[in-house]
């Protein structure tokens, strides 16, 4: 994100809109982020060629005027961005009708929840579990997110050779429910 601050009167100009509405500003990653109830809703921000406003569940907008670009087609899946590039073209009607719409979207609870990632377990994985119960177990009890930082410890070592030592390496720690990354939190 090239953030520039040239455009410090026209973001001053959406704060005047989207102060008109219920919303509660904020900030986030170094922006301007509107919450409804700790939900976010909108943020707004200056860029090298224009400035935005970006609704964070804006694929649930109607936007019959197509004015809704996605910043990163196929990463992103539900933020969409307004982006001017003068102060003009700010249509203070339009855009509240833009942000009542996100704010009714959000009472209605419209969004798109991320997607849990599955657990694949290796094959030195299933083939230690079948051989020491005690650490499939033990395994088991790691909360998903630290059970996939082993799994992707392991499975990214490009040799078998490594993808053994690690394991051997990992071992204790599972058996002694000590996360990979425990002692870096």
């Amino acid at each position: 994100m090239e953030k520039n601050n040239n455009w410090e009167e026209e973001l001053q100009l959406l704060q005047t809109i989207i102060a008109q509405t219920e919303l509660t500003e904020t900030t986030k990653w170094g922006n301007l982020v509107y919450t409804l109830n700790g939900k976010n809703i909108l943020g707004i921000s200056g860029f090298k060629k224009y400035f935005t406003i970006w609704f964070f569940n804006g694929v649930f907008l109607k936007d019959e005027k197509n004015i809704l670009v996605n910043a990163q087609e196929g990463k992103t899946k539900s933020l969409r961005q307004w982006r001017f590039s003068s102060k003009e073209e700010v249509n203070k009607k339009m855009m509240l009708k833009y942000i009542y719409e996100a704010i009714e979207n959000e009472k209605l609870g419209k969004c798109i929840k991320p997607e849990k990632k599955k657990v694949v377990i290796s094959e030195i994985f299933k083939k230690e579990f079948e051989s020491n119960k005690s650490l499939a177990e033990a395994f088991q009890k790691f909360p998903p997110y630290k059970q996939n930082e082993f799994l992707e410890y392991l499975e990214s070592a490009k040799r078998e050779e490594t993808k053994l030592l690690r394991m051997e390496k990992i071992k204790p720690m599972i058996l002694e429910y000590i996360g990979l990354n425990d002692k870096h939190r």
